[in-house]
């Protein structure tokens, strides 16, 4: 499961609105045989790539995927038909998907004679599928937001561009994190945010696709600032009076650099 978690991030700044997802396959005696992501939208899953790198050899095998297996016709086919069809035996998941409809994936891999497991280290797999399915329950994008003053902060920047769906800079201006990552037609990206409140611009920046959404610096749009679910301060030690994290979050981690504290908060 710990591959298939990391085997999962490939899709992170691509994929959405659709959730980054992870796959490996064993065969019969447990050794792994396939593995696979979900890239972007409009393209195989995770499950049907890991089942055409292992071939004949998922046949009784074990697939071990982060998010339940879809149960609906979309732009593919169910990914619980592929699995049946290929033949395993086994299915073993982290996140159950709450988009699933009718039984969900899982239960009619069950009515099939597949043997399912369920909650295998969720908690882990949250670290690639938890911005979507917070964007999910919020009905919203998923807000990261970093600034402060350190020549290091831009090297985190170029570093967060590449698993968010958009960046927003100075003046409101927007980008994808990876120009045309998201295909053609999937995915709208506005030249810049237009002015209103949080709540039209949460729905503006939904309307594109996007799961998750990069604020840098101090972007010009304080009502989204303030909506932030995670965020991201580099602090000078000699800021002694500066508050590390305004009300309404908690640290989740500390680090040091050259000069600075680099503070994570959460949206409690």
């Amino acid at each position: 499961m710990r591959r298939a978690i990391v085997v999962s991030a490939q899709g992170l700044g691509s994929v959405s609105p659709n959730p980054p997802v992870g796959c490996v396959v064993l065969d019969r005696v447990g050794r792994v045989v396939g593995e696979g992501f979900h890239l972007r939208k409009g393209e195989a899953h995770a499950e049907v790539n890991a089942l055409a790198a292992a071939g004949d050899r998922a046949l009784g095998g074990t697939a071990v995927v982060t998010l339940e297996p879809c149960n609906h016709h979309g732009r593919t086919p169910p990914c619980r038909e592929a699995l049946i069809d290929a033949g395993v035996a086994r299915v073993v998941i982290a996140v159950m998907d709450p988009t699933s409809r009718g039984e969900g994936g899982a239960a009619l891999l069950r009515q099939a004679g597949v043997e399912v497991e369920q909650g295998v280290l969720a908690e882990e797999a949250l670290l690639v599928l938890g911005p979507w399915l917070a964007s999910l329950t919020r009905e919203r994008p998923f807000i990261t937001w970093i600034h402060g003053d350190s020549e290091a902060l831009s090297a985190e920047v170029d570093l967060l561009r590449q698993s968010h769906d958009l960046v927003v800079r100075a003046g409101g201006l927007a980008e994808e994190g990876r120009q045309g990552s998201h295909g053609d037609g999937v995915f709208r990206v506005p030249d810049r945010l237009p002015a209103g409140d949080a709540g039209h611009l949460l729905k503006v920046l939904g309307e594109t696709g996007a799961r998750s959404v990069l604020i840098v610096g101090d972007a010009g749009v304080p009502s989204l600032e303030q909506r932030a679910d995670r965020l991201i301060r580099y602090l000078p030690f000699t800021a002694t009076t500066q508050a590390p994290l305004p009300p309404g979050y908690r640290l989740s981690e500390v680090t040091r650099g050259v000069g600075y504290a680099r503070v994570v908060g959460q949206r409690s």
